[in-house]
């Protein structure tokens, strides 16, 4: 499966590279967009959206930044004319309306995409330099951190998650850390276990910065980056002691507002 995704990867980046012959260019300090029929309007609101994004995403998870975008690091924004030929490109499913290859800094969509601009861009984005600050191939990363973190970045979409979990408990479709550990790839799961996925996700990302702050969530992806173990970064930063511990805490924080 992982030599498949590398290689999956390298065919995505290769058609990337190949398109930027036939595509126009626009850029700005950390970001290249390349597009082909988007309108100038677009393309603009492209590049001051992600702009913004990029100092926001950084300043709000509390990362200092050490390898600026820059001249050749810019990340590089990939505007296909319609949705057929952002699929054909990118290899995602229907339903996508952006994606990003996090070690290439690549994000891609296409022209006029629901949502792109105030969901999807900043998530794609969050995952990006979530992983440049813990590491690109770190395995100590689960599914729920890094989607949790992108989606962190959507705090409007995701600002009614708590009530949401907590009618998950109620009902008894919410699932445990150890369920959500299980998971390495969104796409397996059906659509009603995806949205409590990202809701879950989104909360426990809330709660560690919510109740500790900033500055130990901080620590706490230092200390994921340097021993890439979930349970050890979780047993040097919070009070929890183990992911059981954190288990705990998060859910008596949704049920009572407290840990």
């Amino acid at each position: 499966m992982k030599k498949y995704l590398i290689f999956f990867s390298i065919f995505i980046l290769f058609n990337s590279l190949s398109a930027e012959e036939s595509f126009k260019e626009s850029k700005s300090t950390h970001f290249v967009i390349f597009y082909q029929n988007a309108g100038d309007d677009f393309v603009k609101t492209v590049l001051e959206k992600a702009e913004f994004y990029y100092d926001r995403i950084a300043e709000d998870l509390g990362f200092r930044r050490f390898d600026f975008w820059l001249w050749d690091n810019r990340a590089k924004i990939y505007i296909y004319d319609d949705a057929k030929s952002y699929q054909a490109a990118s290899g995602q499913p229907s339903w996508s309306g952006g994606a990003a290859l996090l070690d290439y800094k690549i994000i891609q969509t296409f022209n006029l995409a629901g949502d792109f601009l105030d969901t999807i861009l900043p998530h794609e984005l969050g995952h990006i330099i979530f992983r440049e600050f813990v590491g690109f191939n770190n395995p100590g990363i689960p599914l729920w951190l890094e989607e949790g973190v992108a989606s962190y970045q959507e705090k409007s979409k995701y600002s009614q998650a708590g009530i949401f979990c907590r009618k998950a408990i109620a009902e008894g479709n919410f699932m445990d850390l150890k369920k959500l550990s299980s998971f390495y790839r969104v796409t397996s799961l059906d659509l009603e276990l995806v949205n409590i996925f990202y809701a879950e996700s989104f909360s426990i990302v809330d709660f560690l910065i919510k109740s500790f702050g900033r500055d130990k969530f901080v620590l706490f992806c230092q200390n994921l980056r340097d021993c890439e173990n979930l349970e050890k970064a979780i047993r040097l930063t919070y009070p929890f002691g183990s992911l059981e511990g954190l288990d705990k805490a998060w859910v008596n924080f949704l049920k009572n507002g407290d840990f």
